[in-house]
């Protein structure tokens, strides 16, 4: 920039810098005795003139972009301006004409860190404001940088030169506003931030709710169009009790599930197979806009916009009403622990530690190049707060999971080695983090009643899922990741070493209760050479795909909610790769293969199907009343057995043969006496089995003690029965 000569005022230099916290006090229309005295900052043209109705006053340049002039009359008229640059002339509104559209109600609340609806103020927003008697369009732009010495708007409605746009500063509130007319959606711009430091930072717009795609780094403009068609099911949903249903979440990476595919494509596509195998949730691993495509969307630069890789916000919002037609809950993967370092993102946004705490870098224990908010900071809980709304408001989505609540509640700093941290880290809780995430599920709850909230991973914290009126952090459910643990390494042994691990199948009823439990078989199971469900178990493919379906019954029939990672519905050999897609075309494999990989789709479609027809699968998830076991210690036989029962008290019975030799004559306790029904058998050649079995029925004669029976079957090497009073239904051909 050029730099104003010696004997400029202060005001005018300060303007020119780009440190004029006020520039409208000197731009635009301002009375004088003598008429109206008009300024205009216009760096790259050669002659402004002022036109209104047939006056034309031609400004004069005082240097450095700056043009005055004096407009004839008493009141502001009403005018525009023509700018020649060249061989150029364009007519544009003078954005310093008009007053803040951010009111001083919005910024006390901003101030304050209370403003619950943060994006309908911040951010850009198309607006037609008034101008002596005619409107004129254009977009409202704000954002908060309270340590900044100045800032500045580009974008490619005026060259990306910033210079031009600088924002005034609208009181102590620390929010820079202006108002750009002609600007509109699909507009790209950035905010040009003078830090303390004296350095100029371009910045995307924290409050973006639409963003360029990756590598581009720009925020959009962009207006939500959408018209919503899902209002029976924001109705239902906002009468119900997330807690007090079936429920089956399949995990979704949306670019990997079908390569190729954008939001459009997929809502033709997702809802339909999701519906089909009956699942009652998708959940998307995090759709927020992120640079890099290996975060997996974890590492998230724009808490506000959905990632541009997949298309416009508009388009997701169709997805979702897809899915909510087709009679499927949306829940998303919500990041509040952690942002990338990004020079152009979040990090010292203002040029300050503004967003993330001054210790940033201390915390990071596992090496994660990362920065953790500051939760002690009013406007940063308020941001965070907002923007879970914001993703039920404005896309209707059904529940967030918060990812990694545990890096948010413990903090490390080096120092003295202490608890779990034998490296040289120090571990405190962080009470902050604590009362943020207690705020969000009051918050969240209060407005939006059937929406869920999830915390990740976090067994170490007592009270994830209590009440916050009693101390708890207030979640609907918290990830089990110990029962995955556990069971998934029982599964990864060879059967004739499994009667060592039997506990691992067991010891993780001794805490189900203690929380309100969704058992997830996620991505993060299946990655970083893990391998799929399928490459974790040992032996030759009959024992793999048995082993996996007897598995799969196993996580369905156990005291809490359900969650699978797409791709092991198919029985995916290959390991989850996120840039490409499932193996959509195992279940047309001739032959053996093929019917095995169909096996395990119509396996967990009928676990669906049974979840939502049988209430001890769900009704009971969170009371012991509804579990007893009745095989606990058969750890020789690689065996388990166990009742669950529904709130009248009517049982199914599971048991399960983890051993690849079938048990003949297996003399088995049932709660009562009479016929059986066989409802689950995961080797029948209906799910690619051997077809062993009962013949669908058994009978339990009364024991020797009263109130107590027993019954003899078959149970088939590596599998699952599942068995229920009454006479069976006809068997399908498939079965027989």
């Amino acid at each position: 920039m050029n730099h104003p000569a010696s004997g400029e005022r202060a005001p005018t230099r300060a303007l020119l810098a780009g440190v004029h916290p006020d520039p409208h006090s000197l731009l635009g229309p301002h009375p004088d005795p003598d008429g109206v005295v008009l300024r205009v900052l216009c760096p790259r043209a050669e002659q402004v003139t002022a036109v209104a109705g047939r006056c034309r006053v031609r400004l004069r340049p005082e240097g450095h972009g700056l043009f005055t002039g004096l407009l004839p009359g008493r009141g502001a008229p009403d005018y525009q301006l023509e700018v020649a640059d060249g061989d150029r002339v364009r007519r544009v509104d003078d954005p310093y004409r008009f007053p803040p559209t951010v009111g001083p109600e919005d910024l006390e609340l901003i101030a304050g860190g209370r403003h619950r609806r943060l994006w309908r103020v911040l951010g850009a927003h198309t607006r037609e404001l008034p101008a002596a008697g005619r409107t004129v369009a254009g977009t409202a732009f704000a954002v908060w940088a309270p340590g900044a010495r100045g800032v500045r708007l580009s974008g490619d409605f005026n060259g990306w030169l910033g210079a031009g746009h600088p924002m005034r500063r609208l009181g102590e509130s620390g929010v820079w506003e202006l108002f750009v007319p002609g600007a509109g959606d699909g507009a790209r711009y950035t905010y040009e931030v003078l830090g303390p430091d004296g350095v100029w930072q371009q910045k995307a717009d924290p409050l973006a709710t639409a963003a360029e795609r990756p590598p581009s780094t720009a925020s959009l403009v962009c207006t939500p169009r959408h018209a919503w068609g899902d209002a029976g099911w924001m109705g239902r949903r906002d009468r119900s009790d997330p807690r007090a249903a079936p429920t089956s979440v399949y995990e979704v990476h949306l670019g990997s599930w079908r390569a190729g595919l954008g939001y459009r494509e997929l809502a033709r596509e997702l809802p339909r197979y999701v519906k089909d195998l009956g699942f009652s949730h998708v959940e998307f691993m995090p759709v927020a806009e992120h640079p890099f495509a290996g975060s997996w969307g974890y590492q998230v630069t724009s808490y506000y916009a959905p990632t541009a890789r997949l298309g416009s916000p508009d388009d997701f919002r169709l997805l979702v009403d897809a899915l909510h037609r087709a009679g499927v809950g949306v829940l998303l993967d919500w990041v509040p622990g952690y942002f990338p370092r990004d020079d152009w993102a979040l990090a010292r946004f203002d040029g300050s530690a503004l967003y993330e705490t001054a210790d940033s870098a201390d915390r990071n224990r596992d090496g994660a190049d990362t920065l953790a908010f500051d939760y002690a900071r009013p406007q940063v809980r308020d941001f965070l707060i907002a923007n879970a709304l914001f993703w039920c408001e404005e896309f209707h989505v059904d529940g967030l999971r918060v990812d990694a609540p545990a890096s948010m509640l413990y903090r490390g700093r080096p120092g003295a080695p202490r608890g779990w941290a034998p490296d040289g880290w120090e571990v405190r809780e962080d009470p902050d983090a604590a009362a943020l995430l207690r705020e969000l599920n009051t918050v969240l709850h209060r407005r939006f009643p059937g929406v869920a909230t999830i915390a990740g991973a976090c067994a170490s914290w007592a009270g994830v899922t209590a009440p916050v009126e009693s101390g708890g952090l207030g979640f609907d459910f918290g990830w089990n990741a110990g029962w995955a643990h556990d069971t998934l390494a029982y599964l990864q042994e060879d059967p004739v070493h499994r009667q060592f691990h039997h506990g691992r199948m067991t010891s993780p009823m001794r805490y189900a209760y203690a929380e309100r439990h969704i058992l997830p078989v996620s991505h993060d199971d299946l990655v970083h050479g893990r391998g799929s469900l399928l490459a974790q178990i040992p032996g030759d493919p009959w024992q793999k795909f048995a082993t996996l379906r007897a598995y799969l019954a196993f996580q369905w029939a156990q005291p809490g909610r359900k969650l699978l990672f797409m791709g092991q519905e198919l029985g995916q050999p290959d390991e989850w790769w996120h840039e490409g897609e499932l193996g959509w075309d195992l279940p047309e494999i001739p032959g053996q293969p093929g019917e095995r990989h169909r096996g395990v789709r119509t396996l967990v479609r009928d676990l669906n199907r049974l979840q939502r027809s049988v209430p001890a699968l769900w009704q009971r998830d969170d009371s012991p009343d509804g579990f007893d076991w009745i095989a606990e210690d058969a750890a020789q036989e690689n065996m388990l057995a166990f009742v669950r029962h529904d709130a009248a008290g009517e049982p199914l019975v599971c048991v399960y043969n983890f051993c690849p030799v079938p048990r003949t004559g297996l003399r088995l306790p049932l709660p009562r006496a009479g016929r059986w029904q066989e409802v689950l058998n995961t080797d029948s050649h209906y799910y690619g089995g051997t077809g062993t079995g009962n013949q669908g029925a058994i009978t339990a004669e009364p024991g020797p003690v009263p109130g107590t029976a027993r019954t003899t079957l078959l149970l088939p090497a590596l599998a699952a029965l599942w068995l229920r009073p009454g006479d069976p239904a006809p068997p399908c051909a498939d079965q027989k």
